[in-house]
């Protein structure tokens, strides 16, 4: 039995992270697959956990390997789901979540078709976002302009996405995906 894969995305600050994992405790056949990135580690975030965290030198030795199921550049930093790692999980009849950037959830969809689905999480509205990723304490004024500034694109992509839920009610959100994932894992 091979496995299926969920993938989770949205805008910075959309409340896909919190969503995921709770959707995760939720029903406890679905994995984390964790992804590559370039970016420093914040505090309390460890290597090969939160992220397997690389040198833009190791991260571009894999991408020229053809390691990455996807990758992308965001805010200056790469992301990418190793290929192995999720081929790994599956193949073991694992269910797999991601929560990765837009552009890659598309490529998932492309690569896995009907083993894969994917939500996208939206924000109420943009003012609500912006509250979420100030009350973070993560983010420049510079960082907050550049998350920003990819809304749009973001949300334009969430339309191609097989369900968009939005987290205005955060309860209400993990209560609608768990739904749909447990609908879809069912499913053969």
């Amino acid at each position: 039995m091979t496995g299926k894969i969920v993938v989770f995305c949205a805008p910075s600050g959309a409340g896909k992270t919190t969503i995921a994992r709770a959707v995760q405790k939720a029903i406890p056949s679905l994995h984390f697959s964790v992804s590559a990135t370039t970016r420093p580690a914040r505090p309390m975030e460890a290597d090969g956990v939160d992220y397997f965290f690389l040198t833009r030198d190791q991260f571009m030795k894999r991408v020229s390997d053809q390691e990455f199921i996807e990758w992308e550049e965001v805010f200056g930093n790469l992301y990418g789901t190793l290929l192995s790692h999720v081929r790994d999980m599956i193949d073991q009849g694992m269910h797999v979540i991601l929560d990765i950037d837009v552009k890659g959830g598309l490529n998932i969809k492309k690569q896995f078709q009907h083993r894969a689905l994917t939500i996208f999480i939206e924000p109420p509205d943009l003012e609500v976002l912006i509250a979420r990723l100030k009350a973070r304490n993560t983010e420049s004024e510079e960082s907050l302009r550049r998350r920003l500034d990819r809304v749009p694109m973001e949300m334009e992509l969430g339309k191609q996405f097989d369900v968009r839920v939005v987290n205005d009610q955060l309860e209400t959100a993990i209560a609608d995906c768990t739904r749909i994932i447990s609908q879809f894992l069912e499913k053969e």
